[in-house]
């Protein structure tokens, strides 16, 4: 005669007699207080997760990611709270769902308009950092409309996947910045038959990617053919800065603001210079630029970055975490050996920088020169345990260069 099993919870434990109900499957059992202890834990999981994602970013607020900034970019604090602003709504976008009424937040792509060497790449790239989601930087300059010799649109999104290391959900929340934008305005003053195939035709291209499509990507990048396996990567929750120099858009929005040659005389009575013309730019004047108006309401969010001064450029040098003369310094003492640079040559670096109108860019290329020699000589002098950059030696360097370049 077989033996009576004694059944109980396979949860806590507690047999049949010391709980009210029992449910019984096929391997175990389980009691009616860890069936509501259980449902217990449902809900709550269900609640936190609808409104936030367990892979959401650490998402921080605007003042702490236009500190962030700060600490690598020097001045645009109008460009910077803009991008913070941006940024933040973005993302705060997509780590909770839609409520009950049924808003839809749309997402707000951010155009940069500044000349070259004012910080336009290095705030995206710094953004990115900071949020730790994948970026990749796209020129628009080698882009082609689909079926021509170049890259068509849809490889930008390729780059941002290899850059996610192939993860199609970080690529759906990555950011992308597409730079040298406004190389391919429209050329309605071209006299060719030909198609503009990398103008319009490119912006026409970048509409749906923008905005939000399925696009079918190549995961290594290069031509797409029949054989070859793709990815569908959904854009509508990727963030996309644009950013280009605009060369001459100053007299576009001049001439809006009826300025004459003698500058626009403000409501205070300051006259505006041809340089700060940039802040007061607003879509209307970047179509008649050459952006279609389908791409200027792709990309609402219009900031300008300011040209940078002799102040600002000497705090680049110095100030930031990356700084130009900190790295240098860094390079020299891997080597064991004592960079120091006088406070002269750094005006003069500085003063260098604004007469090749490079902006930041003209500070490593100034740099280079300067320390190029003493680069090339140093880690094979193990004598060398000390290098002071003066005044005369920077001024013979760059009269060499000039002297070359004549």
């Amino acid at each position: 005669m077989a033996k009576d099993v004694q059944l109980s919870c396979s949860f806590c434990g507690r047999s049949k007699g010391d709980v009210g109900l029992l449910i019984s499957g096929i391997d175990a059992h389980i009691c009616e207080d860890c069936i509501q202890q259980g449902n217990e834990i449902i809900v709550s999981e269900g609640t936190s997760k609808k409104k936030k994602n367990v892979k959401d970013i650490d998402l921080k607020k605007p003042k702490e990611i236009k500190a962030l900034l700060d600490e690598y970019v020097i001045g645009q604090d109008n460009a910077k709270k803009t991008l913070s602003v941006a940024v933040y709504n973005h993302y705060k976008r997509l780590n909770y769902d839609r409520g009950d009424d049924g808003v839809e937040l749309e997402k707000s792509n951010v155009l940069l308009i500044g000349e070259t060497g004012t910080g336009k790449t290095l705030l995206a790239k710094t953004l990115a950092r900071s949020l730790a989601v994948p970026f990749c930087i796209a020129d628009a300059t080698v882009l082609t409309e689909a079926g021509y010799v170049g890259e068509d649109v849809e490889s930008i999104i390729s780059r941002l996947y290899q850059a996610a290391d192939y993860s199609k959900e970080a690529t759906e929340r990555g950011i992308i910045y597409i730079d040298e934008i406004d190389k391919i305005a429209r050329k309605s003053d071209n006299p060719s038959i030909t198609r503009d195939v990398s103008g319009e035709g490119v912006q026409q291209g970048l509409l749906k990617i923008l905005e939000g499509t399925v696009a079918n990507v190549a995961p290594q990048g290069g031509r797409k053919h029949p054989d070859q396996k793709m990815v569908q990567i959904d854009t509508s929750n990727i963030l996309f800065i644009c950013g280009g120099a605009f060369d001459g858009i100053d007299k576009i929005i001049s001439r809006r603001m009826q300025a004459n040659s003698l500058g626009f005389k403000a409501g205070d009575n300051k006259e505006i210079t041809t340089d700060e013309y940039l802040e007061y730019a607003i879509p209307s004047d970047v179509k008649q630029f050459g952006l279609i108006p389908e791409i200027i309401g792709r990309i609402p969010i219009l900031t300008a970055l300011k040209p940078l001064d002799a102040d600002t450029l000497k705090a680049i040098l110095l100030k930031p975490k990356n700084a130009l003369i900190r790295q240098y310094i860094q390079l020299f003492e891997m080597e064991g050996i004592k960079l120091t640079i006088s406070d002269s040559v750094i005006d003069y670096i500085v003063e260098k920088a604004i007469e090749f109108k490079l902006g930041a860019r003209g500070l490593r290329s100034v740099c280079e020169a300067i320390l190029s020699d003493y680069m090339y000589e140093a880690p094979s002098d193990d004598t060398t345990k000390e290098v002071n950059i003066g005044l005369d030696e920077a001024e013979k360097v760059i009269e060499r260069l000039r002297l070359k370049a004549a």
